[in-house]
């Protein structure tokens, strides 16, 4: 299929995109989307790396309208874009477009609050700027993948620009020239494509930010633009554009096929545990295995993993250098979740602190080192856009083998979450911020943001109000 002129298709669809024009399911999904993008930020606003970037944001922000969240202080936008996306997209916890290889929700919603704060917008605005920015970039991404993985590059960070940008821009433009500003605005955002992966070989705590560059070059795009600045129109198909410069494989069909009528959105993974969406599905089985037999680690001599081509290498390294590297560790995340079972309550999930405490100890490690992981055709011939799948084989000590097949795991498309599990999941984490109070209204609003007069209110009741 030959696709003309792509970045303006997608500009004049998010142009045209309004809070009417939403079904209703993906009015819901975001709803929900919503709830577990704050769990997921009140959780990575007490990481380290939180600090550091408030401390950053101190030195370098400037003054506006748009909230920090859980917290009455505002700041201008573009900084409150970074510091809010580290927040929520620096501890692996967050949604997740499996084949986009990418984390569009950090980066829409705070990118939107941002911006729909600093202008005042209604609910409805902000929620249907966050609906064009998980399209526009699950759908740019998908063009490019798995070629632009493949050279190095993570998509949240290069990718993610134009789910911050066309977020933004849908906010501040309006009229006719709409769909040429936000056009432009992609091809600024582009320009600042930025991420490269050499953090899975090495560690480092450089991917905590990936998501909080992107949000803030996208929001910063989009206030060039509306400055006077422009990016070129054409910057996604262009002789020396995006697709060209980041990727050996282009394939422009999957950003528009179904444009309008079907959203990638409601391909996205909400994650049960702070890892890599790829090995979700192991963890899953992991979990659930010990837990069935009654073992831990010292039981269990060896772990084989059957995975898809995709796994293998960057997530695959069975001996991770700090945390970061163990949470995309398919090997340590396997290792983790058998020493985690027994205590494995409904509802539990893994953590960066899980994380933490696991390089520490050595029976964890030793496990993830009698790991093996063996690409398998099956498993290719499952892995879908959605999820990837995992199949476990667990020999015990005594000799015993057992296994378990995991087509997708819980929070998949195919196996999502369910809207009470979304608030169970928001209140538990939550109501340690905020009263009960606001919790319930911030709930109200995920399940009706035409409501939102003005989406202040989203950030006074998060961290402004006089209770909160």
């Amino acid at each position: 299929m030959t696709v003309e002129r792509p970045t303006w298709m997608l500009a004049e669809f998010t142009a045209g995109l309004d809070y009417d024009r939403l079904p209703g399911d993906v009015r819901r999904q975001l709803g929900d989307f919503f709830l577990d993008y704050l769990r997921v930020a009140s959780m990575g606003a007490r990481a380290p790396w939180s600090g550091w970037a408030r401390d950053f944001v101190a030195t370098h922000g400037g003054t506006g309208e748009a909230y920090v969240l859980f917290s009455p202080e505002r700041i201008d936008p573009v900084s409150a874009a970074f510091l809010n996306c580290t927040f929520a997209g620096g501890i692996d916890s967050d949604d997740t477009h499996v084949g986009a290889m990418g984390h569009a929700g950090c980066i829409a919603f705070s990118a939107a609050l941002a911006v729909g704060q600093q202008i005042g917008a209604p609910g409805k605005d902000v929620i249907t700027a966050v609906a064009a920015g998980y399209e526009a970039m699950i759908r740019i991404a998908l063009s490019v993948q798995p070629s632009h993985f493949a050279r190095g590059f993570q998509s949240t960070a290069t990718c993610g620009g134009f789910a911050a940008a066309t977020a933004a821009a849908h906010l501040l433009f309006k009229g006719e020239d709409r769909p040429r500003r936000i056009a432009e605005t992609l091809g600024l955002a582009a320009s600042r494509s930025a991420g490269l992966a050499q953090f899975y070989r090495s560690g480092s705590t450089v991917k905590r930010i990936h998501a909080a560059w992107a949000a803030e070059a996208g929001v910063g795009a989009a206030l060039l633009a509306r400055s006077g600045f422009s990016g070129p129109t054409d910057i996604l198909e262009g002789s020396e554009g995006f697709a060209r410069a980041y990727a050996d494989e282009v394939d422009f069909t999957p950003l528009a096929d179904g444009l309008g009528s079907t959203y990638r959105l409601c391909e996205v993974m909400v994650k049960a545990h702070s890892c890599s969406a790829r090995v979700q599905a192991a963890a899953e089985g992991a979990l659930s295995l010990c837990q069935d037999l009654g073992i831990g680690p010292a039981d269990i001599a060896r772990v084989l993993i059957g995975i898809p081509a995709v796994i293998e290498g960057r997530l695959t390294h069975p001996d991770p250098v700090d945390v970061q590297a163990a949470q995309m560790s398919l090997p340590f995340t396997v290792a983790l979740a058998c020493a985690r079972a027994a205590e494995a309550g409904p509802g539990f999930s893994l953590t960066v602190e899980d994380y933490q405490g696991g390089l520490a100890d050595a029976a964890i490690t030793e496990l993830s080192g009698r790991v093996s992981c063996e690409v398998e055709e099956e498993m290719n011939a499952l892995t879908t856009a959605d999820s990837v799948p995992a199949r476990l084989t667990l020999t015990l000590a005594s000799g015993e083998e057992h296994s378990i097949y995991v087509a997708a795991p819980k929070g998949s498309a195919t196996r999502p979450f369910t809207h009470a599990d979304h608030v169970a999941r928001f209140e538990a984490e939550l109501r340690r911020r905020i009263p009960a109070e606001n919790c319930a209204r911030l709930i109200a609003w995920a399940e009706d943001f035409a409501s939102v007069e003005d989406v202040n209110e989203i950030g006074h009741a998060l961290g402004g109000g006089p209770n909160a």
